[in-house]
């Protein structure tokens, strides 16, 4: 078996709106309020490890469809590159859904979705055990079609005959009820009190639009 490094050189993935959600159900807040330098440098301080790198990945909104979610994402991802964060926006795709009224009648309303977020993180993850990049992936986010990343990690470190891990990081409260972390990965609650302690207290929002 590979020999564990002292240093453990560590890449921060974050998962912008799993992130998001994940806070507003286990500690109330209604708009992606972190900071993701901050919060990847304490989880890393916490652990032990060496913070290398933060990437952020989110779906935006289209300006005409949203424009004060389009302004705030905008303006924070700018932001987030001066800090230094390698940051990857999509634009979200909308569709035509139609619903059931509850007199039994139908209407017809607009949905969006978020596409190639999960994708493109799941590539950037293999990428960083296939070029050795890092020894750990510190993955902040729940969604279970990361588990496979996991599984590939390990294979890749293993041909390579050294030491990796991947961990997933989120936030954990009383109202939340999902205290799963991805499945094949080191599960990292996060509480209120480390998450407050990383919160942005720059503004981003055009009024008080919400996201």
């Amino acid at each position: 078996m590979s020999a564990e490094p002292s240093v453990k050189r560590t890449i921060a993935f974050f998962d912008g709106q799993n992130l998001f959600n994940a806070a507003k159900y286990a500690f109330g807040y209604t708009w992606p309020n972190y900071d993701p330098l901050k919060l990847a440098e304490a989880i890393c301080v916490q652990q032990g490890w060496q913070l290398d790198i933060a990437c952020f990945y989110t779906g935006i909104p289209r300006k005409q469809n949203d424009p004060g979610r389009y302004t705030f994402w905008t303006n924070k991802i700018a932001q987030m590159k001066v800090d230094g964060v390698q940051a990857f926006s999509r634009q979200l795709q909308y569709r035509n859904q139609t619903v059931s009224l509850p007199d039994g009648g139908h209407s017809t309303v607009q949905t969006s979705n978020e596409k190639g977020v999960d994708v493109r993180i799941a590539l950037d993850v293999i990428a960083s055990a296939y070029h050795a990049t890092c020894d750990v992936a510190l993955v902040f986010s729940q969604d279970q079609d990361l588990s496979e990343v996991a599984d590939d990690v390990r294979d890749i470190a293993s041909q390579q005959n050294r030491w990796m891990k991947i961990a997933c990081a989120y936030p954990v409260g009383p109202n939340y009820n999902n205290r799963r972390g991805i499945n094949a990965t080191d599960w990292i609650p996060i509480d209120k009190l480390t998450y407050d302690a990383c919160i942005d207290p720059r503004n981003y929002r055009p009024n008080r639009g919400t996201t």
